[in-house]
């Protein structure tokens, strides 16, 4: 796994979690953008790990924002986006 770190701790938060949830750690890439002025998460995964980081109904993406609006502690919190591959 890649121990890189950014001026942005919500996307190092962000990469830590979604590497330790797919099969392919390696191929993670999370960046982040704006969209209107709204900051945006964008995460990169493996084909095959997309549906782990999404989970069934949405449900694991939906926590890692959880975890990420709690991590924003009063800042502006992010749109998490899981990218097409």
């Amino acid at each position: 796994m890649r121990r890189t770190s950014s001026d942005e701790p919500l996307v190092d938060l962000t990469r830590y979690i979604v590497e330790h949830l797919v099969d392919e750690p390696e191929a993670v890439t999370v960046s982040e953008t704006e969209d209107e002025g709204q900051p945006v998460i964008v995460i990169e995964v493996d084909d095959e790990d997309r549906g782990a980081v999404i989970g069934r109904q949405g449900r694991t993406i939906k926590a890692i924002e959880t975890v990420i609006r709690a991590a924003a502690d009063g800042g502006p919190i992010p749109i998490l986006e899981v990218a097409d591959g």
